[in-house]
């Protein structure tokens, strides 16, 4: 009978310790970073009657008879599960996604770990748990923002209101695409010297700046021609009244080139000189004519080799046209002379403006003669910085220069890029960098020019080389420079500066595909003025940027995060932290994200895992429980009382 009494105040007991708890949840509820418990029951003693009985021959096995003496706490847990996030826009209110925990700690070297990162300055700006003054725990980053590898956890102090030295600049980076197929090398006539060229227009193909000095040797072309061996000839004078007048009025013909052949016919007596002048220019290729002398002469009207450009007539008969008026004995043919292919030849030596080795020239090249189809004179040349270039010369064609040159200048194709760089005191420089497309395929040869008083003294000029596919070959200094240095003028140090351009046989920086136009540009600098911390950012990792009045960026340093492999082992510290115990094993200090998978959230902090449904659903169980209890109680009295009355 006692025991049953026993058992209910041990069920009394320790349903109010169940209370107790959802009490302290419930009053948790909008703590942040809270972790919600729960009470394990667990049968208490165990009182044996009688043990277990071995089944044998005769009879089967009994089981044991127990009576259990009542109910106790087996265990208070801890449940770590993930709470809500809440944004706060305030940049220290730290909130970790996942698992994890904030180390923070105190002079002592007594480490707390906590999930409630309300976090803030303190006068020393310094990271702290305002609440309780604890520093937030980290790793600082050196003055290059960078954490040092052997660097240890400790607290995290910003250099608010302090100066930020200037850094020189030390290395400029290149990228995009300087246009393979640009030109800009427009032409223009600096002096004839003699080759009668009166015009030239059009752009280079190759796009290259410089002087293009063209020597003009050899002759023209000439034509066939006859002329009439009779002369003192008149316009008005007719064949029958010649001196010796003509009497056979037979056709004839005249081929030209050996295949176009016209017939001369109508002839008669009263034809007159200008009348047969006239039949014979009827026929395509030739002209005739009177000249000052009274002889009708015929030319061919294109000039060139008499072997391609010629004509000859018929078989002249006593006493016809041929034979009166040419002079051509009967049988005989009249046959044109004196035709010569041209012999002229142009020599194009270029300078470039810009170049140094084999791309400073000059460059020697053969210009193609350009002809007037009908005529067959030169009347220009063509090829001249890759074609695209038009040189024309007046009517009478091209003639030689003799010792002299033709001069033709090229515009150069420029592309300019330019960046602020700076100086060890942090004044700010502004350099410009110009492309000039090269003589050499696939190469611009550059140039740097600076806009204030600065002095360059080396590597100021180079090259850069691309691949047939367009990838960076080189990015070369002229000289034995291996960086540009310039001289501020200013009192500061000399600056040394590189140029990245990107990986050679790579697409990561400047390229030089035929894409239509420039976009290579000096895209940043690693140098900065002095500045003031301004404000901070903190990323996923942990990283706490700093933002400088220069507009520097730079890591300043990284909080923690542990993490344990039984966090529920871990023993409350109070203020929503945690201590290690003997059962939650060592800490794992490292990054978020990295050695730890939580991640942090700045601006945000998390709500408290409590969820009351499930509490108000405890309550009514442990009501239930601490209600039935008592009721075992107050029956065991009742049971006890009539025991006692069975004496009256």
């Amino acid at each position: 009978m006692m025991a049953s009494l026993y058992a209910g105040v041990s069920g009394l007991k320790n349903h109010q310790v169940k209370m107790n708890v959802i009490g302290n949840n419930i009053a948790n509820i909008n703590t942040i970073g809270f972790q919600a418990s729960r009470v394990n029951f667990q049968e208490a003693l165990v009182q044996t009657f009688r043990g277990a009985g071995r089944p044998s021959s005769v009879s089967g096995g009994t089981n044991p008879v127990q009576l259990g003496l009542g109910m106790e706490v087996g265990a208070i847990d801890t449940l770590f599960k993930q709470g809500g996030l809440e944004t706060t826009g305030q940049i220290t209110d730290l909130a970790i996604q996942g698992s994890g925990f904030f180390v923070l700690g105190d002079a002592n070297d007594n480490k707390f770990y906590t999930r409630a990162g309300a976090f803030g300055f303190d006068a020393d700006a310094t990271l702290v748990d305002p609440a309780t003054g604890l520093y937030v725990l980290g790793k600082m980053a050196d003055s290059s923002g960078e954490i040092p590898a052997l660097a240890t956890t400790g607290k995290i102090t910003l250099p608010f209101g302090q100066q930020d030295p200037a850094r020189a600049t030390e290395t400029v980076w290149l990228s995009n695409n300087l246009d393979a197929s640009a030109t800009d090398a427009v032409a223009r006539l600096s002096d004839p010297d003699g080759s009668s060229v009166i015009l030239v227009s059009g752009t280079a193909v190759d796009g290259v700046g410089g002087t293009h000095s063209v020597r003009i040797t050899g002759n023209q072309a000439t034509n066939d021609s006859f002329t009439s061996s009779t002369s003192g000839l008149s316009g008005n004078q007719t064949l029958g009244s010649l001196a010796t007048p003509v009497t056979d009025f037979s056709d004839f013909t005249i081929t030209v080139d050996g295949t176009n052949t016209e017939t001369i016919s109508g002839l008669s007596a009263d034809t007159t000189i200008d009348e047969l002048i006239s039949a014979i220019n009827q026929t395509d290729g030739i002209t005739a004519r009177l000249t000052t002398a009274g002889a009708i002469e015929i030319v061919r009207d294109r000039a060139g080799a008499s072997t391609s450009y010629n004509f000859v007539s018929s078989n002249a008969t006593a006493g016809d046209v041929l034979n009166v008026i040419f002079g051509v004995a009967d049988g005989s043919q009249m046959q044109s002379s004196g035709g010569t292919a041209t012999t002229l030849v142009a020599v194009d030596t270029f300078t470039p403006d810009v170049g140094t080795g084999s791309a400073a020239g000059p460059v020697v090249t053969n210009l193609d003669l350009v002809f007037d189809e009908n005529t067959g004179i030169v009347t220009g040349l063509s090829g001249l910085g890759g074609g695209g270039v038009q040189i024309s010369a007046g009517a009478s064609g091209i003639t030689s220069t003799g010792a002299d040159t033709l001069d033709i200048v090229t515009e150069s194709t420029v592309h300019t890029t330019s960046i602020s760089v700076f100086d060890s005191q942090g004044g700010k420089h502004t350099i410009s960098i110009q492309f000039f497309k090269s003589i050499i395929p696939n190469r611009w040869e550059w140039k740097v020019s600076t806009l204030g008083n600065e002095i360059i003294n080396s590597g100021g000029n180079g090259y850069v080389q691309f691949n047939g596919d367009g990838s960076l070959s080189a990015f070369e200094y002229n000289g034995s420079a291996d960086t540009l240095t310039i001289d501020p003028n200013n009192g500061a140090d000399s600056m040394r500066i590189s140029f990245n351009a990107g990986t050679a046989l790579n697409f990561d920086g400047l390229t030089g595909f035929a894409s239509g136009q420039h976009t290579a540009s000096l895209v940043r600098q690693d140098g900065y003025g002095v500045g003031i911390l301004q404000k901070i950012a903190i990323d996923k990792a942990g990283n706490i940027s700093g933002i400088f009045t220069n507009g520097v960026t730079r890591l300043l340093a990284q909080i923690v995060l542990a993490d344990f492999f039984n966090e529920a082992g871990l023993r409350k510290a109070g203020k929503s932290m945690y201590q290690e115990s003997a059962n939650s094993g060592n800490a794992v200090e490292g990054t978020a994200g990295n050695t730890v998978s939580g991640e942090i959230f700045s601006g945000a902090l998390e709500s408290s895992s409590v969820d009351v449904a499930e509490e108000f659903t405890s309550m009514i169980t442990a009501q239930r429980g601490f209600q039935a209890n008592a009721r075992i109680i107050t029956t065991s009295d009742s049971m006890l009382d009539e025991l006692v009355n069975i004496k009256r």
